[in-house]
Formats: C-alpha cells, sequence, structure tokens
C-alpha cells in the first residue's frame, strides 16, 4: 500500500504540444498497480494539453477549476466535481477556461 499527499510527487511537463500544464503520476507501476495509472494534471490560466487520440480509454474526475473539452464534435465545458469518460479513438484536449488553477485526475489503463 501507498499513502502519500500528491504534492510529495514531482510535478513534471508532459511534453510536445501542451501548455502552462504539470503532470503528476500519482500511481502507477512502481507502487504495484498493474493494470491503470493515476495522473494528476494542473492547467494555469490558458494552458491545454495537446490536441490527441491513442487506443485506450480516459477516466477523468475534475478536482477543481474550470475549463473546456475539446472534441472534433466542439467544445463542452467541465467545473470541479464533473467527471469525463473518453472513449479510445476518440480526439481530444483538455484547456483551462476559468480563473485560477484548474486540476483533474486521469485515470488509464497499461498498454500491453
Amino acid at each position: 500500500m501507498r499513502h502519500a499527499h500528491y504534492t510529495e510527487v514531482k510535478a513534471e511537463d508532459p511534453g510536445q504540444g501542451s501548455k502552462d500544464i504539470t503532470i503528476r503520476w500519482l500511481i502507477t507501476k512502481k507502487d504495484g498497480a498493474e493494470r491503470f495509472a493515476m495522473r494528476m494534471f494542473e492547467m494555469s490560466t490558458g494552458g491545454y494539453t495537446p490536441y490527441h487520440q491513442h487506443d485506450w480509454e480516459h477516466e477523468v474526475f475534475i478536482v477543481e477549476g474550470e475549463g473546456a473539452l475539446k472534441t472534433e464534435k466542439g467544445e463542452r465545458k467541465f467545473k470541479g466535481g464533473d467527471f469525463i469518460f473518453v472513449p479510445a479513438g476518440e480526439w481530444h484536449q483538455f484547456l483551462q477556461k476559468g480563473k485560477g488553477p484548474t486540476k483533474f485526475l486521469c485515470l488509464i489503463p497499461y498498454k500491453d
């Protein structure tokens, strides 16, 4: 078992195509989690993830803040307390659209 505060995990740059956002890998295979990883994203005002798609699903919980999820069908607003399911293969991008930071948890399966 592992118990820690999320701020004890290093905030990293998620990479190309993102702006003003960090990722913390909270639970991973190093912790014994064999099927899923839990990540915390933190976006500053105007931040965003890359517009991308992949062959696995996402389960997302918006911890705080406001933003929009961009898909091929347009944008849908979200706020703290909302949850989002992004199916495999769907193009998506998280955009920060409010005042202050936006934080969300994102759970993904490991690719075997």
